[in-house]
């Protein structure tokens, strides 16, 4: 590809020579003879130091947003987003031959993205899906390493899913991706705001920064659905220039509602309703927010071109999602994982159990570490608010050890009076809960979800929720 080429759509100065490119990259290891390299400026590491370093590599050309002493190089308003507009002409632009569409929100995401692959599919289209569990194209299955790939590895991505002869890609588009501009140049048929709660406060410094992070989203799509059961989603709604379809559990202003909402422990039933439409949703997940969830998938489905019996129809078909409020066994008492690791998905969650829980709820949670100390007295609040017992372990702790992350929550324990165990091992923990577990108790594995592995500050290891309990269910049933 000749230099022009790769530089198509990037706003730069300085004059190039149109020589043949064979590669670009930001990391300065990968660099080959005849690459470009292009300097991204990180948390710890800033590439406009290793730029010389590049050029001995072979580097043909240096793109910074400052002058690095090269003379092959040209200067960029943000490198990150050049980066990611040269990944996309390096690949042939392939997220152009297919419709994107993109969710983002603090929680919810990944059931969302799963349920419009679900409708899509149900009226016959071929759909890939990028996003915090594996990435999909079609039924084959890719492993995922990030909510949303570096652009280098999800235009590739886009490029198989393209040439699979996907129709529509459905991702999960965080707010790191969205600050770091991974998906610059991506433009969305469709966007999809789910809710805004405190998490990543230690990447983004405030919630002001992290809703504006949020908004970039809305920034390059054609139509929006905006869940407007929060202010953020309220005051998005009202500023974005694109056509909004709004959607509530309870605020009838929105253009689709909730109506008549009913959860058990197998699902969640209501009516949803819009202008002329009425659809009854009997959906495989329970809760009031599988009920937001549902009709912000459905919404955007719509935007799609499918109809509101389409929508309703492939809601109605869908199995559950993995690690999302999934029972993983069922027996005198009942066991489920789900991935809420923040205070409000803990409550979200915890309000779907007590509304179907015939015994007590047991909560097995902890604190992810390196990550937000102050959200952890809030999550032992939501937690303290809908169990009847709770046990503290550790989440994937990294390089803090677990009894300095439980000494953060140990105080709002031992106030907010709901018995408690301690117990820093999560195998263990588990262990203990299955243990204590009585008829009619329903035991909430919290954190995990879909998650096989645990972090720990030597490295990651092999971790899997429902392969454990099946393990430890079998001896206890000897």
């Amino acid at each position: 590809m000749l230099l022009s080429e790769l530089l198509r759509d990037v706003e730069y100065t300085g004059k190039i020579e149109d020589i043949e490119i064979r590669d670009v990259t930001g990391d300065s290891r990968r660099v080959e003879p005849g690459s470009v390299f292009v300097c991204i400026k990180g948390g710890n590491i800033d590439g406009h130091e290793y730029a010389a370093a590049a050029k001995r590599s072979g580097a043909s050309w240096i793109v910074a947003e400052r002058d690095t002493g090269i003379a092959e190089q040209i200067i960029v308003p943000n490198s990150r987003a050049a980066y990611s507009v040269m990944c996309a002409n390096l690949n042939g632009r392939p997220a152009e031959k297919m419709k994107l569409i993109g969710v983002t929100g603090t929680n919810g995401k990944t059931t969302i993205t799963y349920l419009i692959k679900h409708i899509l599919e149900s009226a016959g289209k071929k759909v890939g899906l990028i996003g915090t569990i594996q990435n999909l194209i079609g039924d084959i299955s890719l492993p995922a390493k990030y909510t949303t790939p570096d652009a280098a590895e999800l235009h590739v991505i886009f490029s198989r899913m393209a040439n699979a002869g996907c129709e529509y890609v459905v991702m999960e588009v965080s707010s790191q991706a969205l600050d770091q501009k991974r998906v610059e140049g991506c433009h969305f048929e469709t966007a999809v705001f789910t809710n805004l709660t405190q998490d990543h406060l230690d990447y983004h410094g405030s919630m002001e920064n992290y809703f504006e992070a949020k908004k970039e989203l809305f920034r390059n799509c054609e139509k929006a659905v905006v869940c407007i059961d929060d202010n953020y989603g309220k005051t998005l709604a009202k500023e974005l220039s694109c056509p909004v379809s709004t959607v509530s559990v309870g605020d009838i202003s929105a253009d689709f509602t909730a109506h008549d909402v009913k959860n058990s422990s197998e699902g969640c039933k209501f009516a949803m309703v819009g202008t002329c439409n009425i659809g009854r949703v009997n959906f495989s997940m329970p809760g009031k927010f599988s009920a937001s969830n549902a009709m912000l998938a459905a919404g955007a489905a719509m935007n799609c071109g499918l109809s509101f019996e389409e929508a309703v129809e492939g809601l109605n078909t869908c199995p559950g999602v993995k690690g999302r409020v999934e029972v993983i066994y069922s027996g005198d008492f009942t066991v489920i994982r789900d991935f809420a690791h923040g205070p409000d998905a803990l409550e979200k969650v915890l309000d779907s159990i007590s509304e179907c829980a015939k015994g007590r709820i047991i909560t097995l949670f902890g604190c992810a570490g390196n990550r937000d100390k102050t959200k952890r007295p809030k999550m032992v609040n939501a937690v303290a608010a809908k169990s009847d017992f709770m046990i503290l372990t550790s989440d994937n702790p990294r390089h803090e050890a677990v009894d300095e992350i439980a000494a953060d929550t140990l105080p709002a324990i031992e106030k907010c009076g709901v018995p408690f165990h301690y117990e820093p091992d999560r195998y263990k923990a588990i262990k203990w809960a299955l243990e204590h577990c009585e008829k009619g108790d329903v035991l909430l594995l919290a954190g995990k979800g879909h998650e096989d592995y645990q972090v720990l500050d030597f490295g990651t290891v092999y971790f899997d929720e429902k392969v454990i309990v099946k393990n430890f269910m079998e001896e206890m049933e000897k």
